[in-house]
């Protein structure tokens, strides 16, 4: 018994003593220091603080730089979405004619002298741009003749418009965005001798932009951290939700002429936005801040701009008409394929999904303001006549 007492008393006075303790926690730090040694931290997710307690290497590494660059991570979408396709359906059936540009179209009183070419009672003057509405047709040896709205039968062929719309917004745009308008690789510098990158951008695609600078004559337009276009392939809706001067209400449309492009703004938010087509020199779009003073579900628009008529265009029942200025409106060009380039009478011409959506949100009295950020469209009103389409 008393050898048992005094093997606990002595083993209870070494491992009570500083010196003991001191080795056990000397040991535990060498393992540690061991372990890390063989395992050293881990990798930093992106977003995760540079505080020594993971390695900034990879994916946050690459993430930082692309922060320095100005850029989100991860960069988010657009807050919009194409509006429904139901309102790009014109409520009318349209008709290119298909006689040649400088000979008179006739209009027969039956569809049999139609087929025959005879007796006809009326005509539409030669001209360039030429296209009627009609209610029905019938096929005579491959051929189409038409019934027109306005009555009388001709020759023409149905056509088919385009489906192209803008984008709707539920909330601000981070930044500035926009269309291509012509296919275009991407440079990974801002230069056209700069190296190309594999991605092609097609017509129509939709972009963000982060970055512009001005190079080689043109615009250059940061898409991504290595990505370039220019001002030529591309146009950009610069948002800013601040009325103009001369605007005195809290919604406005903005038609931006070098960029090509339309804005919608109410109460300080961005609701729609879209190309355009608007005057081509000498005929343009005059800049200034206007009213709409009428709205047109289907308006017929005719006449010419040259002295010899050579340019004589005839539209029947374009839809979606909006006049702001003289002559020169906002409506739905049913004949247009693309646009983002200048090419109208000094009308501002828009796909039918946008013309009917903006159509639908306008009221009489609703500001328009038309720019030019370039300086290049003048803006002396001497020079500019009623317009036209």
């Amino acid at each position: 018994m008393k050898l048992i007492l005094l093997t606990v008393i002595l083993l209870s006075t070494i491992f009570g003593m500083p010196g003991y303790q001191a080795f056990a926690f000397t040991q535990t730090a060498d393992l540690k220091a061991q372990e890390q040694s063989y395992f050293p931290p881990p990798l930093c997710l992106p977003g995760m603080p540079d505080d020594g307690s993971c390695l900034f290497f990879g994916p946050a590494q690459t993430v930082l730089k692309i922060n320095e660059l100005g850029f989100p991570y991860p960069i988010p979408e657009l807050p919009a979405a194409h509006p429904s396709s139901e309102l790009g359906v014109i409520p009318v059936s349209l008709a290119k004619i298909n006689y040649p540009d400088n000979q008179p179209a006739p209009i027969f009183s039956t569809f049999e002298d139609a087929v025959a070419g005879v007796n006809p009672i009326s005509y539409i003057a030669p001209g360039t741009l030429r296209y009627i509405s009609f209610t029905y047709w019938q096929n005579h040896n491959g051929n189409a003749y038409l019934l027109l709205s306005t009555g009388g039968w001709m020759r023409a062929s149905p056509t088919v418009y385009t489906d192209f719309q803008g984008l709707e917004f539920y909330d601000n745009p981070k930044n500035d965005f926009g269309w291509i308008v012509n296919e275009t690789p991407a440079y990974k510098e801002p230069s056209f001798s700069a190296d190309k990158t594999e991605t092609s951008l097609k017509r129509e695609d939709i972009i963000q932009v982060y970055n512009q600078v001005e190079a080689e004559g043109v615009i250059w337009y940061q898409i991504a951290p290595d990505k370039w276009v220019d001002s030529t392939k591309a146009k950009i809706v610069n948002f800013n939700p601040i009325p103009p001067d001369g605007v005195d209400a809290d919604r406005w449309i903005e038609i931006n002429l070098f960029q090509q492009t339309i804005a919608v703004y109410e109460e300080g938010k961005l609701l729609y936005a879209s190309l355009a087509t608007t005057g081509v020199p000498p005929l343009y779009t005059r800049p200034g801040v206007f009213q709409i003073y009428e709205k047109k579900q289907l308006e017929t628009m005719q006449g010419a701009t040259a002295e010899d008529l050579s340019d004589f265009y005839y539209l029947q029942d374009v839809p979606w008409t909006m006049y702001f200025d003289e002559a020169r409106a906002l409506h739905a060009a049913y004949w247009r394929t693309y646009f983002g380039y200048p090419a109208s009478h000094g009308c501002v011409n828009l796909s039918p999904t946008d013309a009917h959506w903006l159509f639908e949100w306008a009221e009489v009295g609703d500001f328009v303001w038309a720019h030019d950020p370039s300086g290049e469209t003048p803006t002396d009103p001497d020079l500019y006549g009623p317009g036209a389409p």
